[in-house]
């Protein structure tokens, strides 16, 4: 695979990374936190200013601080920086993979830009009525990088599912 190929995915990661961070700007901007900046279809999705101290679900956010530090910031820029190495390294991936691998990348680099640089959290505002399935009312909020993550993920997921060859 050409040295071009393997780098042209990392656009996506770059887009990613510049697409959370503007509208997170936009959200603290705009909305105060704990505020509803708009609401659409009957309250379904609204635009709200969140913040996440913790990771996904909010799962550890009784954690102390230095903890949190190691699990949530330091821990994942090792991670991200062993796949973008991996991402140029090898040419065992399908460019579905790889541009997916690319997407989770800056949806991590997303989020980590929040822990490291923003002390009240990560900012979430997408915020979608869950009608009490699995006992939620609504959706944790959640936000582009969050997206990229769960979209990119699956695909990827299911790009390794559907190259297993029958044997």
């Amino acid at each position: 695979m050409d040295k071009n190929d393997k780098k042209l995915p990392f656009i996506l990661t770059l887009g990613v990374v510049l697409a959370d961070q503007l509208t997170k700007w936009l959200i603290t901007v705009l909305i105060p936190v704990n505020g509803i900046g708009a609401s659409f279809m009957g309250g379904f999705l609204r635009i709200i200013h969140a913040r996440n101290t913790a990771i996904a679900f909010s799962i550890g956010t009784s954690m102390a601080q230095w903890l949190k530090i190691i699990l949530f910031s330091a821990v994942p820029l090792v991670i991200l920086g062993i796949i973008a190495v991996y991402l140029l390294k090898t040419d065992s991936l399908t460019r579905l993979q790889r541009w997916s691998a690319c997407g989770i990348l800056g949806g991590g680099l997303g989020n980590l830009v929040d822990r490291i640089f923003r002390p009240l959290g990560v900012v979430d505002f997408i915020d979608v009525k869950f009608y009490g399935l699995f006992g939620l009312d609504r959706w944790p909020t959640f936000n582009v990088a969050d997206a990229a993550i769960v979209v990119c993920g699956f695909l990827l997921v299911f790009s390794f599912l559907g190259s297993k060859k029958i044997s």
